[in-house]
């Protein structure tokens, strides 16, 4: 295309001789034309003098911008010499012409002619900005002079170069064509001066790629030999780094030439992929994901937020590239934080690159002060690409460094014998090294492994160390060398003691072996030396665990069974040896933990162990047995008045009050014993004794008591009970028994207490007395106590449905097992909702003694059961030391009169004590059930006193299912039953 120059205006000659009156003419005319043709521009044009001393002049100061003019553009040329004013239209070149426009005009004040080449860089990085970079593109697509034709484009991959020619004396007005929204920098070079400048910076440039290149050479390779993954992040990170140099220097474009508007995409890119191989590189190098869980998390989100970037600079260069330059500079921030946090911890990696980092981060904000435009000489920008070469080269040297110093040698470049000095570095043992002519031992010790000990005196003469060993060792040791020097074969494996500076033995463990020389004699003795002490005092430790109980320092039951073998084989020889055998075991020891802590129950069993250790003599033996158990075999008395009269004094040192924290605790003990027979076993004696303590135990504790047969029977009765009590359930053996509680007032039913009930198949009906002690031993009662709820409010629910009353009650008792469980809540609201059971129909019963094993659990659960809405009965009332305290602290809302208020007839206190209970009860309003009523005056005098059930035999016995049944379905009951 062409674009040419066309006179607006004519100019006005004037004729005659009179030159004033013709200047004026002209003036006038030149104001009128610059009226009427002159484009409303906001100012004039500042003429840039172009003389040939100027090598280069910035023409950014002296443009007029004109955005969005139209394809079509018109302006004003700045007027020549002679005044006269033409005007300029230019048409766009580019199909793609935005519209934009600059003007500019040049003179030459000179008497000669002179070229200039007009610059205008594609990129420049000084104040290209942070969040919408300006990556580069071609910024001028023309320039117009006013003089004619358009300027010539010089040859350029770099920049848009034009060649314009000033002649003397002239003033001449450019348009320029831009086809980009920026431009950074238009400079008039004087054209020597610019090909100067260019190639100043070549040979810079070709030191910086060939680094670069060779860098990433060197760290592949070092990839390819190394197994750890910091190489092949180093590696990454320096070839971003070469491909960032490349477009940075126009390196790249003379390889592969980039299309129109490739250059963003580029630049983007290796932007993205220098964060992203920093990010590679600083996970692998201080290998994040060991120290936490979610630095791995992170780590790998991260990274998949750096690599989707990448994808994005596909669509969006501009907003991508912002995105990784405000990345980097985080990057280095965090990443300076994650070394100095190590660093802290003395992770020696973090501490190797912490110099380099801190090169990075002055390199990150010498680059901010550039793109934001804070520094914008010619300087900095390939400042900085040599800058990060630099960084990278520094990190390539601490790789290296980290990871040859580190002794991770690959396979196959070590020999046998480095690898052998390796592995003798690594176990950190002393070298032993005797020889054997000059009779000069020699120890070395790389590392702290024989600090303690005198190395001085070790070395030299054997003789040196008789000093120092132990007494118990030195025949031994100079035994062993011996027989290595005379039979000139086999190996040293030896353990000995050797005495430090302080006065303390340390064990060390030779092993070693004999080097002959050519005449088959012993010349050197050579091995390691290692300090064993810490292993030979954790074998003394084991060994002194397995033998003796660590809390009381007495002997464990291991070791009381192996002396009673002794005993048995000193007594099958000598008759005056009669050992018995006792089994101690603590009462109420368990609710000692409860109440006061494992702790504290410690401490009570070391004061009783060291009580009854006091009471036993020096031929006696005193062991723990298990947790609250000990077991003696007193040799020290033979006749039976000598033996009871130990265990008496046995006895008394366990009831002795401890004092603890300003009160005293008072524990019994029950105790077993037996006598010893020659053809008895140790094990048959322990369990006589055991048998006898356990039944000592069930008649009520605090007492001694010896063995007899019978026990045996007793013993192997309870298991085989204890054994068909666990398949009671499976054969439906079990079974509930009601017995009715009557209201005194009328004599109607008014509900039941539900008793558990077993029919043995062999032994027939089996007493709860008998077999609800051992269920709670066994923890069966759970059981028992879960199939008890459910099938009385199973019953309960159907005898409300046949006789329409819901006000009929049903008593269920609890254990104590119960009671401490978070599943009796659960179990309570299961059988309600199951059944559809208003929750005052069903009353939970529960005893003093069975409230008061765990008070304050007990509280928290009653409340809880009160508030289902379930009754509470409070049974055995005034048995107890502290009733009326439970009456204050739990939520009952029934008393049981316990039977033995009802039996003594004659004692006259009996009515008055009645009637007190009865009148605190219903001023309290609660409900009360007399148990054990004997006869119907006895009746009759309660119901006067006030009490609202009677519950006993004169009533009626337990009933089964059917017979409670119809007894509710009898004329004489009717529906008027009261509660």
């Amino acid at each position: 295309m062409t674009a040419g120059a066309r006179r607006d205006g004519a100019a006005l000659i004037l004729a005659g001789s009179n030159a004033s009156l013709r200047r004026a003419v002209l003036f006038v005319f030149a104001l009128l034309s610059a009226l009427v043709f002159l484009a409303p521009s906001a100012r004039a044009l500042d003429v840039v003098a172009v003389s040939p001393n100027e090598a280069v002049i910035n023409l950014q100061p002296a443009m007029e911008i004109h955005r969005n003019a139209g394809r079509n553009f018109q302006v004003s040329a700045v007027p020549g010499p002679e005044g006269i004013v033409r005007r300029i239209e230019i048409d766009a070149t580019s199909p793609d012409s935005n519209g934009d426009w600059a003007v500019f005009a040049l003179t030459n004040e000179s008497d000669e002619q002179i070229d200039r080449l007009i610059v205008a860089p594609h990129f420049k990085l000084a104040g290209s900005g942070v969040l919408s970079p300006d990556l580069g593109s071609q910024r001028i697509a023309a320039i117009t002079p006013s003089q004619g034709f358009a300027l010539e484009r010089q040859p350029s991959s770099e920049a848009d170069e034009f060649l314009v020619t000033l002649d003397p004396g002239a003033i001449v007005t450019f348009v320029a064509e831009l086809s980009a929204e920026r431009l950074p920098d238009v400079r008039l070079w004087e054209p020597a001066t610019y090909r100067e400048n260019v190639n100043a910076f070549t040979l810079y440039r070709g030191i910086v790629l060939g680094i670069a290149g060779l860098l990433a050479v060197f760290l592949t390779i070092l990839f390819v030999i190394k197994g750890s993954a910091m190489f092949p992040a180093a590696a990454a990170l320096s070839w971003s780094v070469l491909a960032y140099i490349c477009i940075d220097f126009q390196f790249w474009e003379k390889l592969i030439p980039f299309a129109p508007g490739q250059e963003p995409v580029w630049r983007a890119g290796v932007e993205v992929s220098f964060l992203f191989t920093l990010l590679l590189f600083l996970c692998a190098y201080l290998t994040l994901n060991r120290w936490h869980g979610y630095l791995t998390i992170v780590s790998s989100l991260v990274l998949a937020a750096a690599a989707a970037l990448g994808v994005y600079v596909l669509f969006d260069p501009v907003s991508a590239a912002g995105i990784a330059r405000l990345s980097i500079g985080a990057t280095a921030a965090l990443g300076l934080a994650a070394i100095l946090t190590l660093s802290f911890k003395r992770f020696d990696r973090a501490v190797m690159l912490l110099p380099t980092w801190l090169l990075l981060i002055v390199w990150v904000w010498a680059a901010w002060l550039t793109v934001t435009g804070r520094v914008s000489n010619d300087i900095i920008q390939p400042a900085l690409g040599g800058g990060l070469v630099l960084i990278v080269l520094l990190i390539g040297f601490t790789v290296m460094q980290h990871g040859f110093a580190g002794g991770t040698l690959a396979e196959g470049l070590v020999s046998d014998l480095e690898r052998r000095s390796l592995a003798l570095s690594g176990s950190g043992d002393a070298i032993f090294d005797w020889d054997i002519p000059r009779d000069r031992i020699f120890i070395d010790s790389d590392g702290d492994m024989l600090s303690a000990l005198p190395v001085e005196k070790m070395n030299g003469p054997a003789r040196n160390w008789l000093p120092i060993l132990h007494p118990d060792d030195r025949d031994r040791f100079k035994l062993t060398l011996d027989t290595i020097l005379e039979h000139r074969r086999g190996r040293m494996h030896q353990d000995f003691r050797v005495r430090d500076a302080d006065g303390h033995y340390h064990w060390l463990a030779l092993r070693a072996r004999p080097m002959l020389g050519t005449d088959g004699e012993v010349m050197r003795c050579v091995g390691t030396l290692k300090d064993v002490t810490a292993a030979k005092k954790a074998e003394d430790r084991l060994l002194q665990d397995a033998l003796v109980d660590q809390l009381t320092g007495l002997p464990n039951r291991e070791v009381f069974m192996d002396r009673l073998e002794a005993v048995n084989r000193l007594a099958a020889d000598c008759q005056e040896v009669q050992p018995t055998v006792f089994v101690i075991d603590i009462d109420r020891f368990k609710q000692v933990n409860d109440d006061f802590g494992l702790a504290t129950g410690d401490t009570i069993l070391l004061t009783l162990g060291r009580r009854l250790k006091r009471v036993l003599k020096a031929q006696d033996t005193l062991a723990r047995l298990s947790g609250d158990q000990f077991g003696a075999i007193l040799l020290s008395e033979t006749t039976a008045d000598g033996v009871a009269a130990a265990a008496e004094r046995m006895r008394e040192a366990l009831s002795a009050p401890i004092g603890f924290a300003d009160r005293d605790i008072v524990l019994t003990g029950s105790i077993g014993l037996t006598g010893w027979s020659a053809d008895q076993t140790a094990p048959e004696a322990v369990m006589e004794a055991d048998l006898a303590m356990h039944q000592a135990k069930r008649m009520g504790g605090d007492r001694i008591e010896p063995f007899r047969p019978s026990y045996k029977a007793i013993g192997s009765s309870r298991i085989a009970l204890e054994t068909d009590l666990r398949r009671a359930f499976d054969r439906h053996e079990l079974t509930l028994a009601f017995q009715p509680i009557i209201a005194l007032e009328d004599g109607r039913i008014a509900g039941f207490e539900a008793l558990i009930r077993w029919d043995h198949p062999r032994r027939g009906k089996i007493s709860p007395n008998e077999f609800v002690p051992l269920a709670e031993r066994s923890g069966l009662i759970i059981q028992i106590g879960q199939f008890a709820l459910e099938e009385a409010a199973k019953r309960l629910s159907d005898w409300h449905r046949v006789t329409g009353d819901t006000s009929l009650f049903m008593s269920v008792n609890v254990s104590s097992r119960q009671l401490i469980t978070q599943d009796l809540i659960s179990d309570v609201e299961t059988v309600l909702t199951r059944y559809r059971l208003p929750p005052a129909s069903l009353k939970l019963e529960m005893t003093e003694s069975l409230v008061m094993d765990n008070p304050e659990l007990s509280a928290q659960l009653l409340a809880r059961i009160v508030e289902l809405g379930v009754g509470l009965s409070l049974d055995d009332f005034g048995t107890g030391y502290s009733s009326l305290a439970y009456l204050m602290r739990f939520p009952f809302d029934t008393l049981k009169i316990d039977q033995s208020f009802l039996r003594h007839n004659a004692q006259p206190q009996r009515p008055v004590i009645l009637k007190s209970i009865v009148t605190m009860a219903q001023d309290l309003g609660l409900r009360i059930v007399a148990e054990g009523i004997e006869s119907r005056d006895d009746a009759a005098s309660l119901r006067e006193m006030g009490c609202d059930f009677g519950q006993s035999f004169l009533f009626s016995k337990p009933l089964n299912q059917e017979e409670a049944r119809q007894a509710l379905l009898a004329k004489d009951s009717g529906l008027k039953r009261t509660a």
